[in-house]
């Protein structure tokens, strides 16, 4: 049996009955997760942007926009809600099962499937229990196909998330379709074929756009496949398919045999964001928020800022000298320089006007970040970090960090959880809405169709 086969028979034969309630619960963890980022996004000028041309379209009002009253067709939906969960950067992101990987190739993986799945289950008044059902296998797919690609992919400047999560959401909308194994293998032979996404766009619009259309082309893949189109059977393997072609190969052993055994978010899991920014910063400013707020420190006191890491971080983390929001998501020297600043580094912080702040450009200027050979030795599964901080009464501080808050080895509680969804819905929902979401997801299984959810994502 061929791996696209694999995948196919999975996912057809993956039964809610089947699925541990360990993964039932972490699934509506990052579900919550992802409908809270995606609210957020909503304010961000590219959603906006985007909003604007899809309305221009026109087309039947399918399926509900998040945090507005605003509804469109089926992919338009998908595209949109895709685009604004990424739009803040602080979705979540999957985990690697090796020394080797890139970190899971940083694919963050529930954005894509979710905003498929919940336009599509819409239209077809799905259940929650159908919706989480299709959100399980459509993130086991993505993830495990995104495990197995030689990491050659993401180096090169492929942006995972953009490329394996069609597949995922693909995988997702075939089982609100209700296709069986064959259809599927043509949908995943049609979602691969719009794969696209590259890293050169990271710190721009561009790089959320990603999510959204890896949502639109798995939902569109799924629908056309299940209408009769065609597409080859076994596109994942064959020499001229998507592994081939977009890494030169994978490593049969991390899927083969693996989907669902355990599931991906059990081991090695899927962290969920602390921060609005790109997660190879997240353990560096973990370790500098705790030096700040532990040693009292100000601005004034700060001489120099070091930051060790592997040699992966710099080649995703490519701006130095940020001059706009989007690119301090992806700046160790902002990033660095607004926890010192300001002790915090939520949604709050990462606004253009922080980066321009004369303060902040000052304190990047101090800000060096260089590939630590120690760190280099250890593999890249995990992002680590060491940060030095030379203070100006000759003082030396210290601190290193493996993982960030939101790993699994390191797990936001419920109440952090709950209070991350919050700070996101506040931006376009009232509180009592809010708080109507978090129980909705709690008890997602029992709701009948998603109306009563959807209902509440929208603005009064």
């Amino acid at each position: 049996m061929g791996v696209t086969e694999e995948v196919a028979r999975f996912v057809t034969g993956l039964q809610y009955a089947q699925i541990p309630r360990e993964v039932v619960g972490l699934a509506k963890r990052h579900m919550l997760d992802g409908l809270g980022v995606m609210l957020a996004g909503t304010v961000e000028e590219g959603t906006r942007l985007l909003q604007a041309h899809l309305v221009e379209l026109g087309g039947p009002q399918e399926a509900t926009v998040l945090g507005s009253r605003l509804r469109l067709p089926v992919p338009h939906a998908a595209l949109l809600n895709g685009t604004s969960g990424h739009a803040m950067d602080y979705d979540d992101t999957q985990l690697s099962t090796s020394k080797e990987s890139v970190y899971g190739l940083l694919t963050h993986p529930t954005v894509p499937v979710l905003a498929a799945a919940l336009a599509l289950g819409e239209k077809r008044r799905c259940s929650g229990q159908a919706l989480l059902l299709a959100c399980v296998a459509g993130v086991e797919v993505e993830c495990r196909i995104a495990d197995a690609i030689h990491p050659r992919h993401y180096q090169a400047g492929f942006h995972s998330t953009a490329t394996m999560g069609g597949l995922g959401a693909c995988a997702g909308a075939a089982v609100l379709l209700g296709l069986d194994s064959g259809r599927l293998r043509t949908a995943l032979g049609i979602a691969a074929s719009l794969s696209a996404g590259l890293r050169e766009n990271f710190g721009t619009m561009t790089k959320p756009l990603h999510a959204g259309r890896a949502a639109q082309h798995g939902l569109v893949a799924a629908d056309l496949a299940g209408r009769g189109f065609t597409a080859s059977s076994e596109i994942l393997e064959a020499p001229r398919g998507f592994f081939n072609a977009m890494a030169g190969g994978f490593d049969a052993a991390k899927l083969s045999g693996r989907l669902g055994r355990p599931f991906f978010l059990v081991e090695p899991g899927v962290s969920i964001k602390p921060y609005p920014s790109g997660s190879l910063s997240h353990p560096a400013q973990d370790v500098i928020l705790d030096l700040v707020r532990t040693h009292d420190l100000r601005p004034e006191d700060v001489e120099r800022i070091e930051v060790g890491t592997n040699s992966n971080v710099p080649n995703a983390l490519i701006h130095n000298t940020p001059t706009t929001a989007l690119q301090g998501k992806f700046s160790i020297p902002f990033c660095m320089a607004i926890a010192v600043l300001e002790r915090r580094a939520g949604i709050a912080q990462f606004t253009d006007d922080k980066v321009r702040d004369p303060r902040t450009v000052a304190l990047m200027q101090r800000v060096r970040l260089y590939v630590h050979p120690e760190l280099e030795r250890l593999g890249y599964e995990h992002v680590r970090a060491i940060v030095e901080l030379t203070l100006r009464d000759g003082r030396t501080l210290r601190g290193q960090a493996d993982v960030a808050r939101g790993h699994p080895l390191k797990p936001m509680t419920e109440a952090e959880l709950e209070e991350k969804f919050r700070e996101c819905a506040a931006l376009v929902l009232p509180e009592p809405r809010a708080g109507r979401v978090v129980e909705q997801l709690r008890h997602l299984e029992t709701l009948p169709d998603l109306s009563p959810l959807l209902e509440s994502l929208r603005p009064e």
